[in-house]
């Protein structure tokens, strides 16, 4: 059963002169999720839901199965969406710091390309309207923390989308969903004692009542975008533009958001264009935020901009036969303001993850989500049920305990659940993929544990 549907009806600017027109230029729309697990979406192997909406793009166009956040953090990672840079460059290398001063970002690369630029929904990076003047749309909620946000609203999408004929627009639709708390869902669709559990979690009744909270959010964000899709259709305008679909960092769960895991990092990256997009592909290749900015300027005809990180991956939506844009995927992590100073540094590519804990010595803690007095929410309910579970014990310990160097074959184990950093066998890998980290970081001018300070 499906819940939570979102009723369309078409509104009297959807249904005027618009509707059926096709413009000359091509328009953009880029839906950004909120700490979605890419696990739960059906086309990526999701077992708990269908998501019918969001995998229509799959079947529609291409699925890129290698995209990652350089940081599974909200406001470093849509800046770095933004302005195509690494956290290090534009300067929000924490969670909520500002970019720096001066910077330009996409509204200012696709006005001077002729588009309208607008954003609905969450807002993050805030405060700072010279670097991110984006028009504001109506219609989506902003606060991603609010207790049960009321349900989005097409409204505002489709003004914005049919206002003018004659200049294409680029549109960032930013869903809250699935941020915590999970409440905005009607989670009596999902069964907590069939949920399948990732295999990363302490399996226990708080922690499946919590994931069919969490699974509800996802229903709700998969309504969001087949209201938006409506939207195009209603307006003529779909097949005219180019839908991209971004999964933002894993949830706010141990070895989700706030760390350099797999299940933090590894991101959603669908794109629908039939005009150039083969239906129904899927590509490996390496991908990253930082790369969406370069690809946008590249669709709407500007010219590559060399001081960007990131780099166009048009080619590789278009299907150009080995089309590959990156060697390596990179992610950064400090930890400050969620907890003490504890900076990661990682860097992967297509099979292995190698993952440098610099103030390992210490344990890891994050205020948000490691609350122990609560035995009702999550973590608290892990250390209660550790306490007679011998992996429950050991899947908290092994979270909390780091060590300095951690490797991960994503082939043979994709939950990274066995670290392969200490065997002989993987000494060259190891050192290889540290050398290219250490040279990343210096080209970042990144100073390691002296960026997750307090200033």
């Amino acid at each position: 059963m499906i819940v939570n549907k979102l009723i369309w009806i078409p509104s009297l600017v959807c249904s005027a002169a618009y509707a059926g027109q096709a413009r000359q230029r091509p328009n953009i729309l880029v839906f950004i999720a909120d700490d979605l697990g890419t696990n739960e979406i059906g086309c990526y192997g999701g077992e708990n839901l269908q998501t019918p909406n969001i995998d229509r793009l799959a079947q529609e166009g291409i699925q890129l199965t290698n995209n990652f956040c350089s940081m599974a953090v909200s406001v470093p990672i849509r800046a770095s969406l933004y302005t195509g840079l690494y956290p290090q460059h534009h300067g929000s290398f924490r969670n909520h710091k500002s970019v720096n001063r001066g910077l330009r970002s996409v509204v200012h690369y696709m006005t001077d390309l002729g588009y309208r630029v607008g954003r609905a929904g969450k807002d993050h990076p805030v405060r700072q309207p010279k670097v991110f003047p984006f028009e504001v749309i109506p219609g989506f909620a902003v606060n991603c923390t609010a207790s049960h946000p009321p349900v989005s609203t097409p409204d505002g999408i489709c003004e914005f989308m049919s206002r003018d004929s004659s200049q294409p627009f680029c549109l960032f639709v930013c869903s809250i969903n699935t941020h915590a708390p999970w409440d905005s869902g009607d989670a009596s669709e999902f069964n907590p004692d069939s949920v399948h559990l990732p295999p990363n979690c302490v399996d226990n009744a708080v922690t499946r009542r919590m994931f069919c909270d969490y699974l509800a959010e996802i229903r709700m964000l998969d309504n969001e975008v087949g209201m938006t899709l409506r939207v195009l259709e209603e307006t003529g305008q779909l097949d005219n533009t180019l839908v991209i679909f971004l999964g933002e960092q894993g949830p706010k769960m141990p070895y989700g958001k706030w760390t350099c895991y797999r299940y933090g990092q590894h991101s959603a990256f669908l794109a629908r264009y039939p005009r150039k997009i083969k239906a129904g592909s899927v590509s490996d290749a390496l991908a990253q935020y930082e790369d969406v900015l370069p690809t946008l300027i590249d669709f709407a005809g500007g010219a590559p901009i060399d001081t960007l990180d990131g780099r166009s991956l048009l080619p590789i939506l278009y299907g150009k036969k080995k089309a590959q844009v990156r060697e390596w995927a990179y992610g950064i992590h400090n930890n400050h303001p969620e907890g003490p100073a504890y900076p990661i540094r990682s860097i992967q590519d297509k099979r292995y993850r190698f993952i440098m804990n610099l103030m390992h010595e210490r344990p890891y803690s994050e205020k948000h989500m490691m609350k122990a007095e609560n035995t009702n929410d999550m973590w608290g309910s892990w250390l209660v049920t550790a306490q007679t579970d011998e992996r429950a014990s050991w899947l908290i310990d092994r979270f909390v305990h780091r060590p300095a160097e951690e490797l991960y074959d994503h082939e043979t184990d994709p939950w990274e659940l066995h670290n392969l950093a200490g065997l002989p066998e993987y000494a060259i890998r190891v050192a290889e993929m540290k050398e290219a980290l250490l040279q990343w970081m210096e080209r970042m001018g990144d100073t390691g544990i002296e960026m997750d300070v307090i200033e």
